[in-house]
């Protein structure tokens, strides 16, 4: 195992345990800008990686009764079928492009969407619970859920990010009289097939590193077991801005270099 590796995640680990916030958004840009990794085996070992480190939310979400099932039914009803096109569409482009370009491309575009959620996640979360009135709007509710889900399985795909911020920030916009605990649970639980669907695809073109995948694993978990008992006593005013300029970099950085 790479010690560095290791340490890489016990730090990520630590900041999703104390924020909350989703791993791949600093994973993956970690993984290729510090230690040369390739985009396309960055994104699909983070991919199994947040499918494995979300199942065990997952779990005690499930048995505390924080998930809308119905809810994770639409998403992933958009999604996963989405994730399976993108994974052949990508098997092919790879035969006759470099993915390259269009996957870091991608990752910057998530990476731009996911920072301004981390730097004003308090003010939208409160604007999608206190001032977002639905109306007739939630007849229509179900079908722009898939739609949403779809879009969200396309992004991931191609980058590892979003399942996690973006489509927590999602579920309070388009379910705003749901409880914040609610929400993460349910967007946990349609976290985990999304991610497992496309890094699984990912491994079928051999962009999966194990030995990566473990190291990763050895660090992040008790980072975030770690995280997670000190998030009461780090403020996240202070915090959340410096992660958001940083996503804001990073995204800039694989968008338009």
């Amino acid at each position: 195992m790479e010690w560095g590796y290791t340490v890489a995640g016990l730090v990520v680990g630590f900041v999703v345990g104390l924020t909350g916030m989703g791993g791949g958004a600093l994973m993956t840009p970690i993984l290729i800008l510090f230690f040369n990794i390739s985009p396309a085996l960055a994104i699909g070992t983070d991919l199994l990686f947040a499918s494995i480190t979300k199942a065990g939310g997952m779990v005690v979400h499930g048995r505390r009764g924080n998930i809308e099932w119905k809810v994770v039914r639409l998403m992933a009803l958009g999604s996963i079928p989405a994730a399976a096109i993108t994974v052949l569409a990508l098997q092919q482009y790879s035969y006759s492009g470099d993915t390259k370009k269009l996957l870091t491309t991608a990752l910057g575009i998530a990476l731009l969407l996911t920072a301004p959620v981390v730097l004003f996640k308090g003010y939208l979360a409160n604007f999608a619970h206190t001032r977002l009135n639905l109306g007739a709007f939630v007849h229509w509710r179900p079908a722009v859920t898939v739609a949403v889900g779809a879009g969200l399985g396309v992004l991931v795909t191609l980058s590892s990010v979003g399942a996690g911020v973006l489509g927590t920030m999602i579920l309070f916009f388009l379910y705003p009289h749901m409880s914040a605990v609610r929400v993460v649970g349910t967007d946990i639980a349609h976290a985990v097939p999304l991610t497992a669907v496309a890094g699984l695809g990912h491994l079928q073109m051999g962009n999966v590193d194990f030995a990566l995948l473990g190291s990763l694993l050895v660090g992040s978990l008790p980072g975030i077991y770690v995280g997670s008992h000190l998030s009461s006593r780090v403020p996240e005013k202070v915090l959340r801005p410096i992660l958001g300029t940083l996503l804001l970099l990073f995204g800039a950085k694989f968008a338009f270099s």
